[in-house]
């Protein structure tokens, strides 16, 4: 019988852990919050051990679950959420700060100072990538200026610097390896897209010194072998990609003109383009799809910043649902003549804005306004988005909107959300049998490299939907909806 393969999907607001089987079913899982720290408005921090307990006990959880030893295992894979960055001292192994999450905005100001600086352009080029807090590369300079006495110890050779893969890697490893993926690689703002090398340029323009840096490898391939007593027994790890890859991994999406749209605390797009990249006229970034046997693969991707915290905040901030699945059935019951637009820029606008300083903002509330209207607001606000980013990614790159968009994540399960990014988009949605598509991209990309799981064409195959969701709202209702969508957008880009 076929090895299973275990799966560590290290999220934003959970980390969890899924056991496959040996036809990529998932056979067992298991999941764990932890804590979000927000230390100023803007900024967003986890604590680094957190993350660490949770991805080692959620590992330990799936594997008794599933009535299995570590020693029973083909391989271990990482899918991890893009962009936080961690920065650790080698000898110690301690953080010198918490991570910095995606989400987080403390370094606009610096990001602005490139911008005026003329750096925008040569960063695009290098790098697919916009000058914007999101990424990687000015969290890095924030924490080496500062945490007092860190750019010395960095220059020293001293520190080490991770994405979630990295730092999860390093520590299953015993601090053996110190690796990522070209996935994780592309979204730091330091990577050369074309090379999947660490560009000198970017290196010196964001003052992040070489020495900090894991080595860059493809995204399935023998990264390490697991310390024994985490798990009872080594492992071999043998697949990492960002989560974003794994879930375009994970929807068979290996062919240009192939698009996935997942939902979780954000909400990100990716267009397969093929093996060269798109340069972006519309604020979509360029990044590497998949690296496999030194082959790489590109997508254009467009970055939705709140997806499933505007439902969190529904039910958390205001208190206006006491479970995120209320959501749906409230919005099947709202007014529909009520035109409400709730901007979710909690945390700034993504593509194709990206304006860090966006503030949410809900436009058309009248005295007949109640939570079922507002319910609504808060998932129609991923339809509108979504078509924001899915025609100026295929305007990019010359393709026709007669393309299937295939989603997954937790907002998926609302058929009323998906019923309505149909209409919106305008084409024809997708939800997938495995809805666990981060964690089974993950997966396969280890198992493939163990020799357990089919070839990529083998696996596409293999992929399967459980439903699908046709547009049928008239075309006059669709533009008028999203003419309204664009007013209210306008008015949060224009706050005080």
């Amino acid at each position: 019988m076929t090895a299973p393969v275990l799966v560590i999907d290290q999220g934003t607001t959970s980390t969890r852990s899924i056991v496959f089987g040996p036809d990529l079913a998932p056979i067992a899982q298991a999941q764990r919050e932890f804590p979000q720290h927000y230390p100023q408005p803007g900024w967003v921090e986890h604590d680094p051990e957190d993350i660490w307990f949770t991805a080692l006990a959620t590992a330990r959880d799936a594997l008794r679950q599933a009535g299995l030893q570590a020693s029973d295992l083909a391989a271990i894979g990482i899918a991890n959420q893009r962009e936080t960055t961690l920065v650790w001292d080698r000898q110690t192994g301690a953080p010198i700060h918490n991570a910095i999450v995606w989400q987080d905005r403390r370094t606009a100001d610096a990001c602005d100072a490139f911008e005026r600086a003329g750096h925008a352009e040569l960063v695009a080029a290098r790098t697919g990538l916009r000058l914007d807090p999101y990424f990687a590369a000015t969290k890095i300079g924030w924490l080496l200026d500062h945490v007092p006495g860190a750019r010395a110890l960095a220059e020293q050779g001293r520190l080490a610097f991770g994405t979630v893969d990295t730092f999860l890697l390093w520590r299953l490893t015993g601090g053996k390896v110190h690796a990522t993926d070209a996935t994780n690689a592309s979204r730091t703002l330091l990577c050369n897209i074309a090379t999947a090398e660490w560009d000198d340029d970017m290196l010196h323009l964001f003052g992040v010194p070489r020495a900090m840096l894991p080595e860059i490898r493809d995204s399935a391939g023998l990264f390490g072998i697991t310390e024994a007593a985490l798990l009872g027994s080594p492992v071999a790890i043998r697949g990492i990609a960002g989560d974003q890859q794994a879930a375009l991994v994970g929807q068979a999406c290996f062919s240009p003109g192939m698009v996935k749209a997942t939902y979780g605390t954000g909400a990100f797009v990716l267009l397969h383009v093929g093996a060269e990249p798109v340069r972006s006229t519309h604020g979509m970034l360029t990044t590497i799809a998949l690296q496999h046997r030194g082959i790489r693969s590109y997508a254009l991707e467009g970055s939705i910043f709140s997806a499933g915290t505007a439902v969190q905040w529904l039910r958390d901030g205001v208190g206006l649902v006491g479970d995120a699945a209320e959501t749906g059935a409230l919005a099947a019951l709202a007014d529909p003549a009520q035109r409400i637009y709730l901007v979710p820029a909690f945390t700034g606008l993504g593509a194709p804005h990206w304006n860090s300083r966006a503030r949410a903002s809900i436009t058309g509330i009248t005295r007949g306004t109640t939570r079922k209207e507002l319910a609504r607001a808060v998932l129609e606000a991923v339809g509108y988005q979504t078509r924001d980013l899915l025609g100026a990614m295929l305007d990019d790159a010359g393709m026709s909107s007669d393309i299937v968009l295939r989603v997954d994540g937790g907002m998926t399960a609302s058929t009323w959300t998906m019923q309505f990014l149909a209409d919106m988009v305008g084409v024809t949605v997708e939800r997938p049998a495995c809805l666990e598509t981060t964690a089974l991209g993950a997966a396969y990309l280890a198992g493939l490299d163990a020799g357990v799981y089919p070839e990529p064409e083998a696996f596409a195959r293999q992929w399967a939907r459980e439903a699908s969701f046709v547009p049928n709202m008239p075309e006059a209702e669709r533009a008028d909806r999203y003419a309204g969508w664009q007013v209210a957008v306008a008015q949060a880009l224009h706050q005080p």
